[in-house]
C-alpha cells in the first residue's frame, strides 16, 4: 500500500513521494520597485497540531496538519531543497492557488498551471504576479481583507498555507531515476557548490521547549493568513512534462496553520523565534542578496487574478522601516525523516 503520510524531519515537511518543504524567514521587501531575492534568515519551527490537543483551537484539530509562528507583516519563502524525486506541488494561500490564482483543487491543471514542479523549482517566495516576478508572502491577520484569499474570493475563511503533492507515474519515474543515475556518475568529479540562497544567516528558534499548558478549554487563536509585499525577480517555471506523466490522485497533503508568537507560546510552551532582522542593517553589513536565472526554463505567465492582488500596506499603512538598496557586489548569482506522521483532517 502506498504511504500517504506527511512527516516532519527537523523543521522540514516531507510529503509522500519525496517532496520536501521548509518555511524560511526572510527580509520583507519594500512594496514599490522590483528587487533581488532576499536572504534566508533561518527556518520557522514547525510542530504537529495533534501534539497539542488541549491547547490548539478546536477548528485546528479538525483540520489537522502543522503550525508555525509568524509575526505580523513578517515575510517568508518556501524552500524545496532536499526534494528526493519529482513532484508536482500545489501551494495554496487560504485555499487560493499561489501559482494560478484559482480556487483550491484536488486535481492538477495545465491551463492555467496550478502547481510548481519539483525539484526544478528550487523555491517559491510569493504569488506568481508578473513576467519573471513574484510578490512576496507576508503574514497578516484575517478580517482586514488584506490576504490573497480575501482579495481573490471576497472572504477570509481558511487562512494558513495548504500543500498537496502529486508523484510521477511508475514509467516516467523509472526513466527519471535512470537519468539521475547517469547524471550522478558524470557529476562525481565536479567540485561541490558553495552555500546558496537561504544559507546567509542561520537564526534557529530557541531550543528546549517547555511542556504545553494543560487543562481548560482551548480558546480561539488569532487567525493569520498570507498577503503580499514587495516584488522580486523570480520565475515560476512552466511544466515541460506531458500531463499524462503525473498521477491523477495526490500522494499526500498537509494544512499549515499560521499562529502569532504569543499564541505559539501559549499553545506549545516554547519561546517563539526572535523578531525579524532589520533589512537596512543587513544590507549595511554587506551581507548577500541573490539573483537566480535558468536559461533552459520557461517562465509561467501570471494570471490577471494574481496580478491584481494589492500589497498589505494598502491595509496596514505605510512601511516605515528604512530601506537601503544593496550594492551590485552584494547580489550573488545563483544557478539552476522520519518522525510521527502528521495527521490530516477536513479542509
Amino acid at each position: 500500500m502506498t504511504d500517504t503520510t506527511v512527516r516532519i524531519d527537523g523543521n522540514t515537511l516531507r510529503l509522500p513521494g519525496g517532496a520536501a518543504v521548509r518555511f524560511v524567514r526572510t527580509l520583507r521587501l519594500p512594496e514599490t520597485g522590483t528587487h533581488p531575492l532576499p536572504p534566508g534568515l533561518g527556518e520557522f519551527p514547525v510542530r504537529r497540531v495533534s501534539d497539542y490537543p488541549d491547547t490548539v483551537p478546536e477548528g485546528w484539530r479538525a483540520r489537522g496538519g502543522v503550525m508555525l509562528p509568524v509575526y505580523l507583516r513578517e515575510a517568508m519563502w518556501l524552500s524545496f531543497s532536499g526534494t528526493r524525486e519529482p513532484a508536482a506541488l500545489q501551494v495554496g494561500v487560504g485555499k487560493v492557488c499561489a501559482v494560478s490564482g484559482r480556487p483550491w483543487s484536488e486535481r492538477l491543471s495545465r491551463d492555467p498551471q496550478n502547481y510548481v514542479v519539483l525539484p526544478r523549482q528550487p523555491w517559491l517566495d510569493g504569488i506568481n504576479s508578473g513576467k519573471g516576478t513574484v510578490r512576496q508572502f507576508v503574514a497578516v491577520p484575517l478580517g482586514l481583507g488584506a490576504t490573497v484569499e480575501g482579495q481573490v474570493t471576497g472572504e477570509e475563511v481558511w487562512g494558513g498555507v495548504q500543500l498537496q503533492a502529486f508523484s510521477l507515474k511508475d514509467g516516467p519515474l523509472a526513466r527519471w531515476r535512470e537519468e539521475e543515475r547517469l547524471r550522478a556518475e558524470r557529476a562525481r568529479a565536479m567540485p561541490s557548490p558553495g552555500k546558496g540562497y537561504g544559507a546567509a544567516m542561520p537564526m534557529a528558534a530557541p531550543a528546549a521547549p517547555a511542556a504545553a499548558p494543560a487543562g481548560g478549554r482551548p480558546r480561539a487563536a488569532a487567525a493569520m493568513g498570507l498577503g503580499v509585499g514587495g516584488s522580486m525577480r523570480q520565475e515560476v517555471y512552466r511544466d515541460d512534462r506531458p500531463s499524462a506523466d503525473w498521477a491523477e490522485q495526490p500522494a499526500g497533503r498537509v494544512y499549515v496553520h499560521l499562529v502569532t508568537p504569543p499564541e505559539w507560546r501559549r499553545i506549545t510552551g516554547e519561546a517563539p523565534p526572535p523578531s525579524p532582522v532589520d533589512r537596512a542593517a543587513y544590507t549595511r553589513a554587506g551581507l548577500p542578496w541573490f539573483d537566480y536565472y535558468d536559461q533552459d526554463a520557461e517562465d509561467l505567465t501570471a494570471t490577471d487574478t494574481l496580478q491584481d492582488v494589492k500589497p498589505v500596506g494598502d491595509w496596514l499603512g505605510d512601511d516605515h522601516e528604512p530601506w537601503q538598496e544593496p550594492s551590485p557586489q552584494q547580489v550573488q548569482s545563483l544557478k539552476d525523516a522520519p518522525g510521527k506522521p502528521v495527521e490530516d483532517g477536513d479542509w
